[in-house]
């Protein structure tokens, strides 16, 4: 029989933040999370995909060519980036009150305003509803490492075309409407020491997203 091919899908953004879903603080390995994932058969491809500063700091940069490498020393995954999206942050709504707050910088003096701005991912999940199409004939199963509720219609889709769904997520943040459609689900929570980074397995690696 034909061992089933796997495509792994990461939002790295999602990643970065639902790990604290652990404990504060908590630092995984992909190097180790995917020796982890593949005791189930081997991955087929991996695609990391993040929104970042242009340029990157150079401890990104060591990070992104880390996870790039391959094994023993690297989870060897392929890296995608995004730019990051500036969107205003100086009106906020209050969902308890049903008004826009107004937020101020701290150190606004006199007339002149200061424009406050969030940066947001732009681009990533997109990304990963293409590249989980483009790649459909060549995998099985499609391993996702994101909550976004988003993805679900080309979830619903590759699902009615025979794929597996698998989700390898955190115990937060992860659409109840994802999770009713998956095949299986790795809670990295359930086996977080097995993976966890107190150990640096390589130069460069670290917990930057």
């Amino acid at each position: 029989m034909t061992q089933k091919r796997k495509l792994w899908l990461i939002d790295a953004g999602y990643l970065f933040n639902a790990r604290h879903s652990v404990r504060s603080g908590y630092e995984f390995s992909y190097l180790r999370l995917r020796n982890y994932l593949e005791q189930d058969g081997l991955i087929w491809r991996a695609y990391y995909l993040n929104s970042t500063p242009n340029p990157p700091s150079d401890g990104q940069d060591n990070f992104h060519r880390w996870l790039r490498s391959g094994p023993p020393f690297g989870p060897k995954i392929i890296t995608k980036f995004y730019t990051l999206k500036q969107q205003r942050a100086d009106k906020a709504y209050c969902e308890e009150c049903g008004q826009k707050v107004s937020l101020r910088c701290q150190n606004q003096n006199g007339d002149f305003t200061h424009r406050v701005f969030n940066e947001i991912q732009k681009g990533v999940d997109v990304a990963i509803a293409t590249l989980s199409l483009i790649h459909q004939r060549n995998y099985d199963t499609l391993m996702l490492s994101s909550g976004d509720s988003d993805l679900l219609d080309a979830v619903e889709h590759l699902s009615e075309q025979g794929k597996s769904i698998e989700l390898v997520v955190f115990r937060d943040g992860v659409s109840s409407e994802l999770q009713c459609r998956a095949d299986r689900i790795y809670w990295i929570n359930d086996f977080a020491s097995e993976v966890d980074n107190s150990f640096r397995d390589a130069v460069g690696e670290g917990d930057n997203p």
